[in-house]
């Protein structure tokens, strides 16, 4: 696939479709609900509950973390990590924002 010309699109669009790369992937979303469900965690727990490899769960987090959805906290070797509740918010915003703009039918069926 060629390179994209990303001077196109709206910054919305492009963080819509960043986001959506996130969620795409259902590790990462599974890594997501059980943050979510959690006060804080160490990355060893999330391990055990998804049943990846660490290296795994790691790459995945660092994807996660870029978007900005998870802060971490380094506790001794461990990092602490925590849902961003402010990004997630608006993340869920601009998604609602998007689905709710996109109700018309251009279909006569």
């Amino acid at each position: 696939m060629g390179a994209s010309n990303f001077n196109i699109h709206t910054q919305e669009q492009i963080e819509i479709a960043a986001l959506a790369k996130v969620l795409a992937h259902p590790a990462r979303v599974a890594i997501l609900q059980y943050i979510s469900n959690q006060d804080a965690c160490i990355c060893g727990d999330i391990v055990d509950k998804i049943g990846l490899s660490q290296p795994t769960i790691s790459q995945h987090l660092q994807v996660i973390r870029s978007a900005g959805l998870i802060k971490g906290s380094f506790e001794g070797k461990s990092i602490c990590y925590c849902l961003d509740v402010d990004r997630f918010k608006a993340l869920q915003n601009l998604f609602n924002n998007y689905f709710n703009q996109a109700v018309k039918s251009c279909c006569a069926i």
